[in-house]
């Protein structure tokens, strides 16, 4: 495995990334909560 060091680099990049997406799967950063909803102008149902 040593012979190629190329092959081994590939490898632990392989492995890290892997590791990775499943570091960010299992534990994913926090998000600041958004309102779902807008407030619409209410300009259809005045009174005339």
């Amino acid at each position: 495995m040593f012979r190629r060091p190329i092959l081994t680099l590939i490898l632990l990049l392989l492995l890290g990334a892997a590791g990775a997406v499943l570091w960010f799967a299992a534990f994913p950063p926090p998000v600041t909560p958004t309102a779902v909803e807008r407030i619409i102008p209410n300009d259809r149902f005045q009174v005339r």
